[in-house]
């Protein structure tokens, strides 16, 4: 409630007045007239907010817009709120809950939603969340929204639960442990609360406009949805550690095999933090095996909150798929373990029939180090996968096998071709020594399962070692066609036209 002791008797009115009246029956309240800052104070730098046809109007230096009306006394702590928000190129923006008004900075209270199509960041520092992340905490990755379209903000928050959804999509469904974690170089205000909203206005040229701000408060003691409780384990400290560090973490080879569905995998994703990327493979002996099998693959992704991968399959791919058709996945990525010998023998590396008697490892090896450098050379790849896998016949010798030359070889091809180097869960490789060279040749890095079903989809915890171990920084990390085009442009004539 407003007290009449806070205005004067001519404002009081006023404010009353303006106090938006729920819609009959569904307990939505308008936030926003439409016409006027009623119900609204800005921050510093007040002219960086303007109202035009019906829409608030981010346009100036840092300034936030915090709702101190009278619904609720401003102060919510369960809710349903509504916010249809266009971003212009390069925007930074977001709407925050559980928030306090404060004169100065960035919010120290409450979560941010955050609204960022193509926004980069500035000076050296990249920003990777985009629209849709509960920033720091649980981001999004790929750009869910174009620059110049509204679209419609949708978060929920009952008990220790808070779900995002961008244009109807669930993209956020994050149950806060207890105690709450914390993300390091983030306010200690970053946990379930309750407090009121705010619409950012981030910086001097990134613009942004908000219209029908809604919302529907819900009962103070609203439960939490039931299901598990969240562990708040070591690696789940880690992921939100990275998450606010602005590392990532996407685990960029995911498969949708032996019953593991779409909504299972988006359901696991967003409990454990990690976006995925969801591959197909693609190539000679597989069901996807041409143009129109590759478009329909992509097609089945669109809109979901996902990159979408081509896992290059052989060394006949190049021939079987159009430079067109690849370049609408987000990248593309392939290994080093099906390839043909000197002899003329295709073989797959991890099939032991195939793989034969290997007389001399040594002879073995040179190939294998010739074949992944022509791959990294010749081939439009944007991941190299499985790094380093060695037959069943020949793993045990592994650390004396990968000699320092060998890798070097592999890395200096991965860096000058700018293929990164996945950090691979199922198969524990490459190696920290191989880490640290590629690291240290200038190559990224990605995080990756390589699945086989639903059961060993992965939190990502062998990347997350070679985080420590190697010390990878945020910088170290591929974003699909942030650090460099992606290579089916760089690389396309090798292609079927």
């Amino acid at each position: 409630m407003i007290r009449k002791s806070e205005l004067s008797r001519r404002a009081f009115v006023g404010a009353l007045a303006a106090a938006p009246v729920a819609a009959a029956g569904d307990g939505w309240v308008d936030l926003f007239d439409g016409h006027s800052l009623n119900g609204w104070k800005p921050s510093e730098n007040k002219n960086s907010w303007k109202i035009a046809d019906g829409r608030l109007a981010a346009d100036g230096p840092r300034s936030h817009l915090f709702y101190t009306g009278p619904v609720r006394g401003a102060n919510f702590r369960n809710f349903e709120l509504e916010v249809e928000a266009m971003a212009r190129p390069l925007a930074n923006s977001g709407v925050f809950f559980h928030t306090a008004y404060q004169e100065t900075g960035f919010p120290a209270k409450g979560f941010e939603i955050q609204i960022s199509n193509t926004y980069v960041g500035e000076g050296s520092y990249r920003e990777r969340k985009k629209t849709g992340s509960l920033y720091a905490v649980r981001n999004v990755y790929s750009q869910l929204v174009a620059d110049d379209q509204w679209f419609k903000i949708h978060a929920l928050v009952r008990g220790k639960n808070i779900q995002v959804r961008i244009n109807g999509v669930l993209v956020v469904d994050y149950t806060e442990p207890t105690p709450p974690v914390i993300p390091p170089g983030q306010h200690t205000g970053r946990f379930l609360d309750r407090g009121t909203f705010a619409l950012q206005c981030h910086n001097q040229g990134s613009r942004a406009f908000f219209r029908n701000v809604r919302v529907r408060p819900l009962p103070d003691d609203a439960p939490t949805p039931a299901g598990p409780a969240p562990v708040a384990d070591e690696v789940f400290r880690q992921i939100v550690a990275l998450s606010a560090e602005n590392y990532p973490v996407v685990d960029y080879h995911v498969h949708l095999k032996e019953g593991l569905t779409l909504e299972q995998a988006l359901a696991q994703s967003r409990r454990d933090g990690i976006q995925y990327g969801i591959a197909i493979n693609c190539g000679k002996g597989f069901p996807t095996d041409n143009d129109d099998a590759a478009r329909a693959f992509v097609d089945s992704l669109k809109a979901q909150p996902v990159f979408i991968a081509m896992q290059a399959e052989g060394r006949e791919w190049t021939q079987m798929f159009s430079r067109r058709a690849a370049g609408l996945f987000d990248y593309i990525f392939t290994d080093s373990m099906t390839w043909t010998d000197n002899r003329g023998r295709r073989m797959r590396l991890w099939i032991p029939d195939e793989v034969g008697t290997i007389a001399d490892p040594q002879e073995f090896m040179d190939t294998l180090v010739d074949r992944a450098v022509g791959i990294l050379e010749r081939e439009p790849v944007d991941i190299y996968v499985n790094p380093t896998f060695l037959p069943d016949v020949l793993a045990k010798d592994y650390d004396r096998l990968w000699t320092e030359a060998r890798m070097r070889k592999v890395t200096g091809a991965a860096a000058r071709n700018q293929v990164a180097i996945e950090l691979n869960s199922r198969y524990q490789l490459p190696s920290p020594a191989f880490v640290r060279m590629a690291k240290e040749a200038g190559c990224k890095f990605t995080f990756g399962t390589n699945n086989t079903g639903p059961k060993d989809l992965a939190r990502s915890e062998y990347g997350l070692r070679m985080v420590n171990e190697c010390g990878l920084r945020w910088q170290d990390f591929f974003v699909p066609g942030a650090w460099a085009p992606k290579a089916v442009e760089r690389k396309g004539n090798a292609l079927r036209a």
